[in-house]
């Protein structure tokens, strides 16, 4: 499968922070690494000089036409909420949409595709400091507000700031499997997956110290994910009350830890079916599922696929049941 190819649209006075996180996430390795570069092209309504809120310019190549070429076409940010995305923006989007292109929103970019119509009738996310605008503006949209990103097919949310780093991971497990995310998870120090399903109002995204305990049970757990974990024996584990633990657990992570575990036990899955020959029976008993049907269960339900459609797709290898 040759790398996808990405538009990325600009906007006069665009982050540099939000416009760089597909190419953090997608883009060349220095060194070069193991992934196949995306090729990523800058696209504003004409291209030239274009002004960014860092204080300075950056010259943009390419004009809307670009997006007729896109297999992916991503607008990370939008300057005001309250302000309809210029009518050539929204026709260029809809008309990549509807050819087929992966558009994707990341922050206040998901406005410029609610304004294309894009969004009508489908469940999306935002920054949560816009919920009220977006929802009196884009009626017609689901809006998911509590989420980190919305994957809808053809159509992809993320919430604001390092929320688009997690909705970039996912598309490139989506695209090319979890073992290469987590090669670039890695390298950019970021978490190799946090559902899209987790809370945006999470009170500590980056890792508390090695004597946390709460972060030693985590690990505790990621380490032992083939063997039942419950809620009372990780919290004495923690020497913490369960109720002290359950909220604890939410305030860092965002989620359940009913949640949590089912997540990492995904994603122990995804790697073994990736970088293994292990049948399915072994693959659920190994990642804590069990049985291969709850495995398909929870497959089918996040990923919208089973175990052996995945492992073809994603080792090339013979499906092994």
């Amino acid at each position: 499968m040759s790398a996808p190819q990405v538009a990325v649209l600009a906007f006069e006075g665009v982050s540099p922070f939000h416009l760089a996180v597909p190419s953090l996430v997608w883009g060349p390795e220095t060194p070069a690494g193991d992934m196949e570069p995306w090729p990523i092209t800058v696209v504003a309504v004409e291209p030239g000089r274009l002004a960014t809120s860092g204080g300075y310019a950056i010259d943009v190549p390419a004009g809307l036409d670009a997006l007729t070429r896109a297999d992916i076409v991503v607008v990370p940010w939008w300057s005001d909420p309250e302000a309809p995305t210029p009518s050539p923006v929204a026709a260029a989007l809809r008309a990549a949409h509807e050819r087929g292109a992966l558009v994707v929103g990341l922050c206040l970019g998901v406005f410029a595709l609610a304004d294309a119509g894009i969004l009508d009738g489908r469940a999306a996310t935002t920054h949560w400091k816009w919920v009220g605008t977006f929802r009196r503006r884009f009626p017609a949209v689901e809006l998911r507000p509590e989420e980190l990103y919305v994957d809808e097919g053809d159509v992809v949310t993320g919430a604001g700031a390092t929320a688009g780093i997690d909705t970039c991971l996912h598309l490139l497990a989506r695209t090319a499997g979890q073992v290469v995310a987590n090669g670039v998870a890695r390298r950019i120090v970021a978490a190799p997956h946090r559902p899209g399903g987790q809370a945006q109002f999470i009170e500590l995204p980056v890792p508390a110290p090695d004597n946390d305990p709460l972060t030693q049970v985590m690990s505790w757990a990621q380490s032992r994910l083939d063997v039942p974990h419950t809620i009372d024996g990780l919290a004495a584990r923690a020497h913490l009350s369960r109720s002290t633990f359950t909220r604890s657990f939410r305030a860092r992570t965002g989620t359940t830890v009913h949640n949590w575990l089912v997540a990492q036990r995904l994603a122990r899955a995804r790697h073994l079916l990736e970088t293994t020959v292990l049948g399915i029976d072994a693959i659920a008993a190994q990642s804590g599922f069990g049985t291969p049907a709850r495995l398909r269960e929870h497959f089918a339900a996040a990923l919208g696929t089973t175990p052996t459609r995945y492992r073809v797709e994603f080792s090339g290898s013979a499906a092994v049941h």
